[in-house]
């Protein structure tokens, strides 16, 4: 069965966060699934790249997907007002998916209760609130959860996210081919 993959996004996201992992994930053929907390399916990124959300969130069923990615910017947090939001985190933790987040994402992480005695990364902006995070590392994955610390790490990001779907050979093979 081909996996799927859960990337929510709202006005403000990191493009590159959010392109970068879809582009690698498809290139394994994986099933990738934008879907807008807007009430719009156009989003725009933070360089103000609009993207077409393929569904709303509130229309996604988390229990159909088998990783959400939570790409950082702005966006994180306005959705750091968003009950609903975080609520998604929680059942993704509760049905013991992958979450990958990235850049600032780690604080939706944090709000969501997830990372206490765990090991993560995220960018160094949000370190004043997440003092504990590895900084020295592009890519930190502890059991479930994948982070990363921002928009210059997101190949790394996006291959770890393969390798935890489709296996260290596929995400090997991806890496080849774009001279990563």
């Amino acid at each position: 069965m081909i996996p799927q993959v859960l990337v929510p996004l709202a006005h403000g996201f990191e493009e590159i966060e959010a392109t970068c992992p879809v582009d690698l994930l498809r290139r394994a053929d994986v099933e990738v699934v934008l879907v807008s907390c807007e009430p719009q399916l156009e989003v725009c990124g933070r360089s103000g790249i609009v993207l077409k959300a393929d569904q709303f969130l509130a229309e996604t069923n988390p229990e159909l997907f088998d990783l959400l990615i939570i790409p950082g910017g702005p966006a994180v947090f306005e959705l750091r007002k968003n009950p609903s939001f975080i609520s998604l985190i929680k059942q993704f933790a509760d049905l013991d998916r992958p979450i990958g987040a990235i850049c600032a994402a780690p604080l939706l992480l944090k709000d969501a209760g997830l990372l206490e005695n765990t090991n993560f990364t995220g960018h160094g902006s949000i370190a004043n609130e997440l003092p504990q995070m590895i900084t020295d590392q592009a890519v930190v994955t502890d059991g479930h959860l994948i982070t990363s610390r921002g928009a210059g790490t997101a190949i790394e990001f996006g291959l770890s996210l393969v390798e935890k779907l489709c296996g260290e050979k596929t995400a090997n093979d991806i890496r080849q081919s774009i001279h990563a």
